[in-house]
């Protein structure tokens, strides 16, 4: 029988908890260590619509990417939408785990799994740590180069259906071969990018001062600018096919419910 305390050993084999940025909050959440695991939800962000989905399916553990809390509370009464989570979780006997900022740096975490989806091979960190193999987002190169629109358009196609905006910044015919990337908010690498000779660089949540300044350059590498969750989803797979390779007794699934908070977009239609 696996138990609790037999997923999260592999999980912090795959993403340990020491590779967490000192401000995040990682580890299990809620769930006693031995309770059995035989159904494993994987899902971006710990809401209830991904909690509902868990106890509809039976699941027994919801491994999450972004942490329920990265604060200290005083309670966790159901009168909150985190609370309730809480609540729902422990009273249909169901364990949640973080894997956040420890899952972003190594080999299959968030940043590579992205670069796969989209078809960068050949990667290694964009920002290295200690070790060679893990760091801050990726760079490779394209199996088959293409321009921007093109591109910009496999991204669109490979990502998770969302109802928010994919940006671009950059000439749409310009020729794309090496690709940088970070899952999640990334703006902190596009100076890196831009210096480690990228083509493109594909990242989340982006300001404007930033990538103004950085179109500015007469050598500016082009953007592309996708929802935060679309951008992470892609771990989930890479994370759910490793823990099943471990723990070969479990049942995993990816949650299809979408948590990105934007709902609608509309394009802008005034000409100046």
């Amino acid at each position: 029988m696996t138990t609790l305390r037999d997923v999260v050993s592999v999980l912090d084999g795959l993403y340990d908890p020491a590779w967490a940025d000192d401000w995040d909050a990682v580890g299990t959440v809620v769930g006693d260590p031995q309770a059995p695991v035989a159904k494993v939800l994987f899902a971006v962000d710990p809401v209830t619509a991904v909690v509902d989905e868990a106890v509809a399916w039976g699941a027994d553990l919801v491994v999450v990417h972004h942490p329920l809390w990265l604060k200290g509370v005083t309670s966790v009464a159901a009168d909150s939408p985190k609370g309730r989570v809480v609540h729902t979780l422990i009273s249909n006997g169901i364990g949640l785990h973080t894997c956040h900022t420890n899952a972003d740096c190594p080999p299959r975490g968030v940043s590579e799994s992205m670069a796969f989806a989209l078809g960068v091979g050949d990667v290694r960190p964009l920002e290295a740590d200690d070790d060679p193999a893990r760091g801050s987002g990726r760079i490779g190169t394209l199996d088959e180069p293409m321009p921007l629109h093109r591109f910009a358009q496999r991204v669109a196609e490979r990502l998770p259906s969302h109802h928010s905006a994919i940006r671009i910044a950059g000439d749409p015919d310009r020729m794309i071969t090496t690709v940088a990337l970070c899952g999640g908010s990334g703006d902190f690498l596009l100076s890196t990018a831009q210096a480690q000779g990228a083509d493109v660089y594909v990242t989340s949540d982006l300001r404007h001062h930033p990538v103004s300044e950085h179109m500015e350059q007469p050598d500016a590498c082009a953007v592309v600018d996708v929802p935060h969750w679309s951008a992470e989803w892609t771990w989930l797979p890479v994370a759910a096919d490793a823990l099943s390779a471990s723990l070969s007794d479990i049942e995993v699934r990816i949650s299809t419910t979408v948590t990105d908070p934007w709902t609608a977009h509309l394009p802008g239609t005034v000409s100046l």
